[in-house]
Order: structure tokens, then C-alpha cells, then sequence
């Protein structure tokens, strides 16, 4: 144990958890080959004694860590890799590196990656996609946040509502509202929506906004066919099968990012389904390959960039007393894939 004005040192976290010094060290860093239950022992010994507190002062000893750590959903998707794209332009010029690390959409998983990046000396964190409905999913990820700013580190998010930091929020719900009403404009009644994975906050901000639209306009959001699936081509492929067998007199689908309507348009073209002559579809984020579909694709354009840009604007800051909130605002973008509801 340490002695009395000593600081803690990984041995004695081992010591009083009862693991071996590696285990001890795996536990920290966020690494597989540790138990849950062991994990959790470790970490919370390591908070008891103080010892928490050293990776983020060893990353800052002589100055701040020339790394930036971002954690996105899925490295793969445009919309992702637009604001990744943002942010290495403004690291670039401050002459910082990204770590770009991906957490599939799982909390869990992310949890590690952020543990991964702390225990790699990142001196930022940038984390960027949808949160969860559920507050309590979030919460460790919070706490480690938290001491991390405490002890010196710098975070940003893009797209999250409850991890406590200075955060970028895309126009979610107006979004949503824009495009259901651009639809209901042009005579569709019968809309379906190929959602993203249930649970995800920027799933019930977009499905909000597109309700609040039929409210508006005196249509029962119950009307609405939502079908969820994975926030991803093959999950707007999905969905658009589904709603096809399930809901055939629908003439309107609303994806709720660019990612699966590029797979709603790949069914309804295998299917022979004209587009938007019998089939209307809408998406969101424009990504850059929206304009160039076939039929070129109606969606809300987020300044994507300039998003990532903004939030390492923002982790360059000193931190403030309460977390700082930048609005994105939106553009619906209205292109060959949206026309008059058919006739029936």
C-alpha cells in the first residue's frame, strides 16, 4: 500500500484487488482478456486510492499530447467519414495526429475504445454519433469522461445529448419535420420509415421531427410504418423488403440516413419500382455521393465538416463552467428522387 503523501502506483491497485500486476494493467487500459467482474474490481480499487487519476496527468506532463482520439460509429459510412475528414483538416493546421477508432454502435465496446484512448495518452476525445435513449448506457462513459476533463484532458461530441461535454447537435428533429412535410406537400399520405436501430437518440429526434409534421398537417402519426433495422445500406435494404410485403400501398419511404436510402433505391430498382413515380424517397445527412444516385437522392444536408471542424474548435477551448451546445441547422435538399404521390 502506498505510504502516507505517496502517490498510488499500479502495484499497490494489484495489491488491494487481489490480480496480478498485468491483469491489473489490462483492466485499466480497457483491454480484452480481463473478466467483467474483474474489470470492475480494478477500476473501482483504482478510483478508492487515486490512482485513476495518473494516466491523465502522465498525458499531459510537459504539455498537452499532440493526439487527438475520435471515436466514430462506423469508419466505413460517408457521414462519418466526412467529419472525421473535418477534423483531420483542423488537426492538420494545429499540427495535431487523429486516432480514429470505431465502436460498431455498441456503448460497450465504445467504453473500450475510450479507455483504449486515455490509456494511450490522448490529450483530446472526440466522440461522434447517436447516443442512447437509455441515460444509464452511457454512464460509465460519462464518469471516465468526467475525470478525464478533471485531471486536464480536453472532449468534444458530435450527435450526443448526455455524456456532459461541449457538444456539436445536428438539427435532428427540424430535419425530420422538413422532409415530412416536403412530402405530404406533394400529396403522400401513405409514408413509411426505414429507421435505425431502436434505442439510438438521433433515431427518436429524426422519427419525432417526422411526426410532429403529420400532426401538423392533421395526419395521425399512428399511420406512420416505421421498421427498424441496422443504420446502414443493407439495413435500408431490409426494411424497404419488409415494407413492401408488409405495407404495398405505401408510396413514400423515409430513410433516416443517406446510408440506407442508397438501400431503399438498390430494392426498389431490383424490384422494377419507378422512382419517385410509384415510390418516392427522402434521406438525410447528403452525403457526398447523394447527388450522384440514380435517381439522385432528396435529403437534409448537415454541414458535416464543418461539424467536425466546429467540435475540435471546440476541445481546443479551455473548458467552461457548463457544457457548451453548437446547432448545426439544416437544408432540405430537394433532388429527382421525391415527386407527386401517384394517382390511385
Amino acid at each position: 500500500m502506498p505510504r502516507a503523501g505517496q502517490r498510488p502506483r499500479l502495484v499497490d491497485v494489484a495489491e488491494r484487488a487481489d490480480v496480478s500486476l498485468a491483469t491489473a494493467s489490462r483492466a485499466l487500459a480497457g483491454r480484452d482478456g480481463v473478466s467483467a467482474q474483474v474489470a470492475d474490481r480494478v477500476r473501482r480499487v483504482a478510483r478508492e486510492l487515486g490512482y485513476v487519476a495518473n494516466p491523465y496527468a502522465r498525458t499531459l506532463a510537459g504539455g498537452a499530447s499532440s493526439t487527438v482520439g475520435l471515436i466514430v460509429h462506423q469508419v466505413d459510412d460517408p457521414y462519418f467519414s466526412e467529419i472525421a475528414g473535418g477534423v483531420i483538416q483542423l488537426a492538420a493546421e494545429q499540427g495535431l495526429l487523429v486516432q480514429i477508432c470505431q465502436s460498431g454502435r455498441d456503448p460497450a465496446y465504445e467504453l473500450q475504445q475510450l479507455r483504449h484512448l486515455i490509456a494511450q495518452r490522448v490529450g483530446i476525445i472526440l466522440i461522434s454519433g447517436s447516443g442512447y435513449d437509455d441515460p444509464r448506457v452511457e454512464a460509465e462513459a460519462r464518469a471516465e469522461l468526467a475525470a478525464f476533463q478533471d485531471h486536464g484532458g480536453r472532449v468534444a461530441a458530435i450527435g450526443r445529448h448526455a455524456l456532459g461535454v461541449d457538444a456539436v447537435l445536428p438539427d435532428n428533429e427540424a430535419g425530420g419535420r422538413a422532409l415530412a412535410q416536403h412530402l405530404v406537400d406533394l400529396g403522400h399520405r401513405r409514408i413509411a420509415v426505414a429507421a435505425g436501430s431502436a434505442g439510438l437518440t438521433t433515431v427518436a429526434d429524426r422519427l419525432a421531427g417526422v411526426s410532429s409534421a403529420l400532426r401538423q398537417r392533421g395526419l395521425p402519426p399512428s399511420d406512420l410504418v416505421v421498421v427498424h433495422g441496422e443504420f446502414t445500406r443493407g439495413g435500408g435494404r431490409a426494411a424497404t423488403e419488409q415494407i413492401l410485403n408488409e405495407h404495398p400501398e405505401t408510396t413514400a419511404i423515409v430513410a433516416l440516413n443517406d446510408a440506407m436510402a442508397t438501400g431503399v433505391l438498390s430494392t426498389l430498382r431490383s424490384r422494377r419500382i419507378p422512382v419517385p413515380g410509384r415510390m418516392s424517397v427522402v434521406g438525410f445527412d447528403d452525403v457526398s455521393v447523394a447527388a450522384d444516385l440514380a435517381p439522385s437522392l432528396t435529403t437534409i444536408r448537415l454541414p458535416m465538416t464543418e461539424m467536425g471542424r466546429t467540435a475540435l474548435t471546440l476541445a481546443l477551448k479551455p473548458r467552461s463552467a457548463r457544457p457548451r451546445r453548437r446547432s448545426t441547422g439544416h437544408l432540405l435538399v430537394v433532388r429527382d428522387s421525391t415527386g407527386p404521390a401517384p394517382v390511385a
